[in-house]
Parts: structure tokens; C-alpha cells; sequence
């Protein structure tokens, strides 16, 4: 590398330090390029500095109140208060995270009655919310299992990809969503995951799929651990969205615990408590990594902690595992939280009933019934790229380019608004 300074003068006199005049001085990072922002957060910023008065910002995947506010669960508000009156230490804790939140994971996701979880073959270790865990769970198949290519729906959660191709990964895709956009291929999901090779990793959206809202049906779930042994396939669960989805943390860990009591071996779960217990800014956490024995998970443990994780962020977050586990741990904190899962899980519920009536009432064109069958945070509208941008561009409401909708963000007030735009950009051919 060129010189970047020539010095020109050098002054010394006693009590000060050398005086150097550097010219010609280029910064070595003048050839880094801008990158484009991210799609969803892009418009969110966009969405933030719109002037106009009737805006309605549903690309973001976050809940809020009828009156369109951020909400802090009850329960959580509870929780951290008893963490705070418990004054405890802020010390770092270790590699692998809070103790009682790792095993309070797994009992969440897998259930008490669990065969893992009651021999003790279950890895789990804390993360930086669900992308934290996803990113730990692509470098294990990476450089630990010796995985190269991983499968995942088409479409996804944008941000699936970037992760496990910055792991290294090859990324391949199944067919998911069907031919109208609005419902599930899954003659087509099992037809391209028959032809995955021996090894591979497969994503699967554990419940509410991002962006489409469509699952699998109990059957289907039920039918896809046999397909996983047969073709010897790695089961990677995204469960960002247990409890958050019907109300019912049972019913929405369903598709896993049907993968654990199957004995699909392998099995992975990417947990997130972002959505469901409102901790978007605490970054809570964790990977699950079912074993075939007590000496397989503390040596996949430790591969997690020293080879992955140490490197990485060494220490993960504090607090919000603490708030976590007392929600979980407590009988009466967990009641409040199952209530207050109950209660944002009724507003989607409603947003999305109030929304297809309303798109009958005013004769909207086509079948809008696939917004209240699908279930979660997302609705995917079936709109085109094309619609999408005229419904920005006349009505100031943001989806993203691909349809999707946060029901999550729709306000009670804006039905009538957003129905009307949506027959408006549907109407035209």
C-alpha cells in the first residue's frame, strides 16, 4: 500500500509533541460502495417521512395497538419489574447464556413430556433473538456438521437468504405457495424436498410462515417426518412465532414437537421471543439442537460455544433472558403472558375478519377469503409488484413489493381506507 501521509515538517520543542503536516492523504476505504438499504426497512423509513396525513404503514412486521401504538405486554412489564426488585448482579454471563432461560427454551418449544428434553440431548444456547440464532445455526451446519446446501420456502423471510449465504452456504428452493399466491403447494413442497441429496438442511417456518401466513395443515405436518428419514434431511426450524399465532404455544409448537416425537434425527430450532413476548429491543434468543445421546449434546455444546459463539459475541444479553425466564418459570407470570399472546393474537384475528368484510361489503373484485383463513402477523394479499406501488403511490399505504401485509399494523380506523384502495389498484386490468 501507497504511503498515505508525506510528512512535510517536524517540530520539536520541549513539552510538545511532534507536529507532523501530512498531504496526499486518501482513506483506504474510498473504494467501499454503498449498498442499497434493506427492502423492508427501506420502507419503513419511507413510510416515517411521508408528510401525508391518511399514511398507513403495514410493512412492518411489528405488533401495535388499535390505536396503532407499540405494546408492552403486561406480563412482561411484571416480569421485569420482580427481575429489578431481585437486584440481581450484571455480570457477564456465560458462553452458552442463562442457565434457566436455556432449559425454560427448550420445555417451550418441545414440551415437558419431550424424550430430549427429559434425557438431557437437547444443545441449546442463548442468541441474539431469531437472526442471531439462525446466523449461529448456519456457521454449526457450515463448519461443524460439514452441511452445504440448506432448502428454504420460496418465498421467505427476506433476510433468511443473506443469512445462510454469509455462512457459506448454497441456498435452494421448494415450492410453498400455490398458483394463486394465496395458499400452499405442498404436492410441490414434497416433490422438490424429495429431490434434496442425503445431508441437506431444510427450513421450515415452525408456525404463522413469513410472508404468507399459510402453514401446513396438522396432516401435512404430520406426514413431512417420514419424508425427512427418508431422504436424510436436517430439520431447521424459524420458531418466531410460538403462542404469537393462535394464542396457544401448544398449538403453534405443534409442527416440531411432531418432528421430535417422529425421532427425525437432527433437529434444529431457531427460537425467537421478539414477536411473542414484545422484546423486539432486548435481542432474547436461543438455538435448540436435539442429540442422539447426553455425550453428543455437551459435544455439539461445546462446539456452539467455543468454535461459534466465543468469536462472535462471547456474552449474550442479560435482562431480557432474566424477563424471559421469569415469564416462562413463574405459574402466575406465565397466565398473564398466555393471556396477553391471547389478546394480540384476537387483534390479528379481527383485523384480518374486519378487513375481507369490509372487501365484500364494497364488492371488491376476486375472493378475499385467504386473508382470514391465513394466520399470523402477515397477510399475503396476492397483489402484484405493479399493484403495490400504485397503492403507495395513490393511497400512501406501504406494503412490501411481494403483497405482503402486516395485519399487525392495521388500525380499526384505516379498514375503510385500505379496502378502498385495494379495490381501487385491483379493479383496473
Amino acid at each position: 500500500m501507497r504511503a498515505l501521509c508525506q510528512t512535510t515538517r517536524h517540530v520539536r520543542k520541549p513539552g510538545f509533541a511532534v507536529a507532523v503536516q501530512c498531504r496526499g492523504l486518501s482513506s483506504p476505504w474510498a473504494a467501499v460502495a454503498e449498498v442499497p438499504q434493506d427492502p423492508i426497512l427501506g420502507l419503513v423509513a419511507q413510510f416515517k417521512a411521508d408528510p401525508d396525513p391518511q399514511k398507513v404503514g403495514l410493512a412492518q412486521g411489528a405488533y401495535r395497538t388499535d390505536d396503532g401504538e407499540p405494546f408492552v405486554l403486561g406480563s412482561v412489564k411484571a416480569a421485569e419489574a420482580a427481575v429489578i426488585a431481585a437486584g440481581e448482579d450484571k455480570e457477564y454471563l456465560p458462553i452458552e447464556g442463562l442457565a434457566s432461560f436455556r432449559e425454560l427454551s427448550a420445555r417451550f418449544a418441545l414440551g415437558d413430556d419431550s424424550k430430549a428434553v427429559k434425557e438431557g440431548r437437547v444443545a441449546c444456547i442463548q442468541t441474539l433473538s431469531g437472526t442471531g440464532s439462525l446466523r449461529v445455526a448456519a456457521d454449526f451446519l457450515k463448519s461443524v456438521a460439514g452441511v452445504s446446501t440448506v432448502w428454504m420456502p420460496k418465498p421467505t423471510w427476506g433476510n433468511h437468504k443473506n443469512v445462510f449465504a454469509t455462512a457459506g452456504l448454497t441456498i435452494k428452493q421448494y415450492a410453498y405457495i400455490d398458483k394463486k399466491g394465496t395458499g400452499l403447494d405442498f404436492k410441490g413442497m414434497v416433490e422438490d424436498l424429495s429431490t434434496a441429496s442425503h445431508g441437506d438442511a431444510v427450513l421450515l417456518h415452525a408456525c404463522a410462515h413469513n410472508p404468507t401466513g399459510v402453514d401446513p395443515s396438522t396432516e401435512q405436518w404430520n406426514e413431512l417426518p417420514g419424508l425427512f428419514v427418508k431422504h436424510g434431511l436436517v430439520p431447521l426450524f424459524d420458531s418466531a412465532y410460538q403462542g404469537y399465532a393462535t394464542g396457544d404455544p401448544v398449538v403453534d409448537a405443534a409442527s416440531m414437537r411432531a418432528f421430535e416425537a417422529a425421532g427425525v434425527p437432527g433437529l434444529m430450532v431457531c427460537q425467537s421471543y421478539a414477536k411473542n413476548m414484545g422484546l423486539y429491543g432486548e435481542r432474547v434468543g436461543a438455538l435448540l439442537v436435539v442429540c442422539g445421546s447426553d455425550a453428543e449434546q455437551r459435544a455439539v455444546l461445546s462446539q456452539l460455544k467455543q468454535i461459534i459463539v466465543r468469536p462472535m459475541w462471547s456474552s449474550p444479553p442479560l435482562h431480557g433472558a432474566r424477563v424471559a425466564a421469569r415469564l416462562m418459570g413463574d405459574d402466575n407470570l406465565r397466565q398473564s403472558w398466555y393471556m396477553d399472546l391471547q389478546t394480540m393474537s384476537g387483534r390479528l384475528r379481527r383485523m384480518r375478519q374486519m378487513l375481507t368484510a369490509e372487501l365484500r361489503r364494497i364488492g371488491a373484485p376476486g375472493d378475499w377469503s385467504h386473508i382470514e383463513q391465513q394466520i399470523g402477523m402477515f397477510a399475503y394479499t396476492g397483489l402484484s409488484a405493479e399493484q403495490v406501488e400504485k397503492l403507495q403511490g395513490r393511497y400512501h399505504i406501504y406494503l412490501t413489493r411481494d403483497g405482503r401485509m402486516s395485519i399487525a399494523g392495521l388500525k380499526p380506523k384505516d379498514i375503510e381506507y385500505v379496502a378502498a384502495g385495494l379495490k381501487d389498484v385491483t379493479t383496473e386490468t
